[in-house]
């Protein structure tokens, strides 16, 4: 990969204390066709780096005050800095390869290298630093496609659930039962649709890190009674039971089971679970159970959401990745695999934890945890 082949100038940071050293990489990678910066010490190299990213840095390991496997922690260890790859050079044959991989550097030269050698490895470097950008950009690219087409494809959709429900309600005409019948089988395959495309945005306006919740005073067990009321229509058609348990929540505290949270978020974590546990569950029932964890010096006050069901159960295999993205579950009644991850998501925000415990044949227990933060 040349500079050439790739349409690109790539920028290298060189840092070493020696002026000497400097002006010689400077020859070498100018005679290539590379731009040089040059510094004199870590320091500068960490300002330099942070004020304008280079493509690769050429890094000296012994230098006075800050050596050359401080300076690469401190860039590998800075979040605000993408990934850049680190050639470390040194003179010394005690210094350590391991130290300098261990610390994030990608590669390790000699002092004095061949010329060859030296542009080989840049060489080599660089094809890494262009493959990984690519990688990101596709990433960029599918994102803000999946963004936009899910952003687009809500608009017929809600046209066409308005427009059904018009022709459910006859305002148009008269329609026989039988139509009327086909006209409900195709609002909630719509709906279901809907919440597919619901759930692809949400997933990644998290991913992009352009979701922002909106903190306010929850309390769960009237999000938790709303999410059942609304669901119970379906227990009641599968005959499966749906209950609520907050006997364990203190009645003398006004702020038993209320957290600090993003209501609507908390909402789709709930009805998600339970919703889940109707889709899987033919016999028996569904059990909630909220609870607020004992306090203890390591952890600030919680509050446990336990969603537990009757159902198929999830196979050992599949609960290890079952929060991953566009992981399915292998029963035939398996969804999009986004729902679960999704609401991995919204807990993780709301800085709690989600676990699942399940056996085939006999059901799953999930268990959310959420700090009060009040």
């Amino acid at each position: 990969m040349s500079v050439v082949e790739n349409n690109k100038i790539y920028r290298i940071l060189a840092v070493d204390d020696t002026r000497d050293n400097l002006i010689l990489v400077q020859a070498i990678l100018e005679s290539e066709g590379y731009e040089i910066d040059l510094v004199s010490d870590g320091i500068k190299a960490l300002r330099q780096v942070e004020k304008s990213p280079p493509d690769l840095i050429l890094l000296d390991v012994m230098m006075p005050g800050m050596d050359g496997y401080e300076v690469t922690r401190r860039i590998r260890n800075n979040p605000a800095i993408s990934y850049i790859p680190i050639l470390l050079i040194t003179a010394f044959h005690e210094s350590s390869v391991v130290e300098g991989l261990d610390a994030g550097a990608d590669d390790f030269i000699r002092k004095p290298f061949d010329t060859d050698e030296l542009l080989a490895r840049v060489r080599s470097l660089l094809r890494l630093k262009h493959s990984l950008d690519e990688q990101q950009k596709m990433t960029r690219q599918r994102e803000d496609f999946v963004s936009r087409l899910t952003h687009d494809l809500r608009t017929p959709l809600v046209a066409a659930d308005r427009m059904l429900n018009l022709f459910e309600m006859e305002t148009f005409c008269k329609i026989s039962p039988e139509m009327k019948q086909a006209i409900a089988v195709m609002i909630r395959s719509n709906q279901n649709l809907m919440d597919m495309v619901n759930t692809l945005l949400e997933v990644y306006r998290f991913e992009a890190g352009k979701k922002t919740l909106n903190w306010e005073v929850c309390d769960l067990r009237e999000i938790s009674e709303e999410v059942v009321s609304e669901l119970s229509p379906l227990t009641n058609e599968k005959g499966l039971t749906l209950t609520i348990d907050t006997s364990k929540l203190n009645p003398l505290s006004k702020n038993a089971g209320i957290i600090m949270g993003d209501r609507l978020e908390l909402r789709r974590v709930l009805n998600n679970l339970i919703a889940n546990a109707i889709k899987f569950t033919d016999t028996g029932g569904i059990s909630i159970r909220i609870f607020e964890t004992s306090p203890s010096p390591e952890n600030q006050d919680s509050v446990t959401i336990e969603v537990q069901d009757t159902g198929y159960g999830i196979a050992p295999e599949d609960q290890a990745t079952i929060f991953e993205r566009f992981r399915q579950g292998k029963h035939k009644r398996s969804g999009s695999g986004l729902g679960l991850h999704l609401s991995h998501r919204i807990v993780e925000g709301h800085a709690g934890t989600i676990q699942v415990a399940s056996e085939v044949g006999k059901g799953t227990l999930f268990t959310v945890q959420l700090p009060k933060n009040i």
